[in-house]
């Protein structure tokens, strides 16, 4: 009864005194880049050449800083542009939140894009889902592998590291649950 009691009352006080340690030192975050970080996708697969997402909005946060110099480090622009998954609709929406102009012509405007994956050359490696910031790919060693579409964020990293070029690139399919009826053309 004594090993409860005492062990309760440890926990206890060690629970308050965590309590106080986090109101204490807590570490304040710039608003800016949580909502930088809300608006990216969040694959966290580094084809912008940062660890991951929050590493992205990081960076993008500091350069629009009014502190930060564009002599020092990659100008806002090229920031905004930075992610291939994104595409055009992302950079035009992380350019207004930053409230800057940048010019999209050379930002690629594929679409959404998921991997598939060619049953016929597929040899059961298992290199395509070790890569996958997602784990959207299924399939144990020497069995055929496959994509889980909602799970796939079109990083393009299994594609890579295929050896047998089984996995490839393909437009999002129109299907019911994501179709979107376009805006009528201004007359």
């Amino acid at each position: 009864m004594i090993a409860i009691l005492s062990l309760t009352l440890l926990g206890a006080v060690l629970g308050v005194i965590l309590g106080i340690a986090n109101r204490l030192l807590k570490v304040e975050s710039d608003p800016l880049e949580e909502e930088l970080l809300a608006v990216l996708p969040g694959s966290n697969c580094g084809q912008c050449g940062f660890a991951g997402c929050a590493a992205a909005a990081t960076a993008i946060a500091t350069a629009a800083s009014p502190t930060c110099c564009s002599s020092e480090g990659t100008p806002l622009a090229t920031l905004v542009t930075c992610c291939p998954p994104g595409g055009k609709a992302l950079a035009a929406t992380l350019a207004g939140k930053l409230g800057i102009t940048v010019d999209l012509s050379g930002v690629a405007a594929e679409g959404p894009r998921i991997a598939i994956v060619a049953e016929e050359l597929c040899i059961g490696c298992c290199r395509c889902s070790k890569v996958c910031p997602t784990d959207a790919i299924l399939g144990a060693s020497r069995q055929i592998h496959n994509v889980l579409r909602e799970a796939c964020t079109g990083c393009e990293n299994c594609v890579d590291s295929c050896p047998t070029e089984a996995l490839v690139m393909r437009p999002v399919p129109i299907t019911l649950q994501h179709w979107v009826m376009p805006r009528p053309l201004a007359a």
